[in-house]
């Protein structure tokens, strides 16, 4: 009995690290302490600001309904932990259990966790980035300069991409009054999260509400005046538009970079881990005092056959990151999986979009209730028989009741009547998404897990 007891009593000391203070890394730290975590506790964060919510940067703080530093997140509790903030992470010596810092110091660890999310991808011209009025949005500072600019009135806005964040920016736009051209490489906004079908409807919920979507275009050159302040957009198809801000919405990029040389499983895609979030090695062995939580990890999922899913949803970040927490200080028989549903949601020209499950993997989708047309609707997702994810415009209320579907591994297309199924819903069509290998598309389900140009195993003949 005191064997059993003993391999299933929280480990309460050592040095724990969390690199990443953000809404996960934050978390983890309440979640540690919550758990009777009483050894010393460090947060790393490479901005300045104490953790805060990022959704609201590009929905209350663009529609002028809350300052920028009034985002920060709510806290738990109090944390008892050493805040070393400004300060990026360069680099991790494994071997020395250390984390080097931009400021020259290393920070040592018993137990480590890798919180450090995502980056927004940034415009490739480097010269063209550099004009004033070339704007990304993921930061605090960057809704703050983006604010200021729309406040200002600007002639026209210019949003590169229509994923959730571009739509959101162009959204937030046309509610100010300001002229908006988004111009989107796939064939429809959206259609990289939610499909082509889907993708339509958000296309003509933006055209309705003013905004000059270009699909199907790409913008080959930002141009300035002589001052250096942005003044034209070249696109594709040979149009030239005049305009004064243009707000990069290219997707983001895993803050993985700082790993390079760590001989962790990181890279574009995230941090490979196992379902108890503890990160892999790149020979695929998993490590017991390196963790992972957020964006930046990539877990596998029973749902979802084991794929290894990289989702940047709030809830997942959240739910992870306890997760990460538990398994860090329990020994082998007290840890869990991670089996959060993902779930997302956005807001934009008035309506209230929501989704669960995965619906970047399906293959078909049907309209189980509602009509597209008019814009009210909640579409299935099915994959090899069984329903995978569902989405809703204005129909949230419904999602619980697909994540159990989802769960229950139910038939598709479902097999239950509705009563708001109207003909469009009658059978299954293709969800079209566009192919992964192209830009626009930024897949949530991925298969590899490191760089396999990073190799540390050197193989020697044997000797006679």
């Amino acid at each position: 009995m005191a064997a059993e007891h003993a391999a299933r009593t929280p480990v309460k000391n050592g040095r724990i690290v969390i690199v990443g203070a953000s809404l996960a890394g934050l978390r983890a730290a309440e979640h540690l302490r919550d758990e009777g975590f009483a050894g010393p506790l460090t947060l790393i964060g490479d901005e300045p600001h104490e953790p805060y919510d990022r959704p609201p940067l590009s929905k209350q703080v663009l529609l002028g309904r809350a300052a920028p530093e009034d985002t920060g997140l709510p806290r738990r509790r109090a944390v008892d932990a050493a805040w070393r903030l400004g300060t990026a992470a360069t680099g991790l010596d494994r071997d020395g259990r250390r984390v080097l810092l931009a400021d020259g110091d290393a920070v040592p660890y018993d137990r480590l966790l890798i919180a450090t999310g995502v980056r927004a991808r940034p415009w490739p011209q480097e010269n063209e980035a550099a004009l004033d009025g070339v704007c990304l949005l993921r930061t605090r500072d960057d809704t703050a300069r983006l604010a200021r600019r729309l406040a200002a009135r600007p002639r026209r806005v210019l949003v590169v991409g229509a994923g959730f964040t571009g739509s959101e920016i162009a959204s937030a736009c046309r509610h100010r009054g300001i002229e908006v051209t988004v111009a989107e490489r796939g064939p429809a906004p959206l259609v990289g999260a939610l499909g082509g079908v889907i993708g339509a409807v958000a296309a003509d919920l933006q055209r309705t509400h003013g905004v000059d979507l270009r699909c199907s275009v790409t913008v080959t050159a930002l141009e300035g005046d002589p001052a250096g302040r942005l003044r034209r957009a070249h696109l594709s198809d040979g149009t030239v538009l005049d305009v004064d801000v243009a707000v990069v919405a290219l997707g983001s990029i895993r803050n993985t970079a700082w790993l390079e040389g760590s001989g962790l499983a990181a890279g574009p895609r995230g941090i490979a881990c196992d379902a108890g979030c503890r990160a892999f090695d790149v020979h695929g062995i998993v490590t017991d005092d390196v963790f992972a939580a957020g964006d930046v990890a990539r877990t596998p999922h029973p749902l979802f056959g084991y794929q290894f899913l990289s989702l940047e949803h709030w809830g997942n970040a959240v739910a992870q990151a306890e997760t990460a927490a538990h398994n860090m200080i329990s020994p082998g028989p007290a840890r869990r999986p991670h089996l959060w549903m993902p779930a997302f949601w956005s807001a934009q020209f008035g309506v209230n979009i929501k989704s669960v499950g995965v619906p970047s993997m399906a293959d078909e989708v049907i309209v189980t209730q509602g009509s597209l047309a008019e814009r009210r609707f909640v579409a299935a997702y099915g994959h090899q028989g069984r329903i995978i994810a569902a989405a809703a415009f204005d129909q949230a209320k419904w999602m619980g009741f697909y994540a159990d579907l989802i769960e229950r591994a139910a038939p598709f297309p479902p097999a239950f009547p509705t009563v708001d199924r109207r003909p469009e819903g009658l059978h299954p069509v293709p969800a079209a998404f566009p192919d992964p290998a192209l830009p626009s598309h930024g897949p949530t389900v991925t298969l590899t897990g490191h760089s396999p140009s990073e190799r540390r195993v050197h193989f020697t003949p044997a000797r006679a």
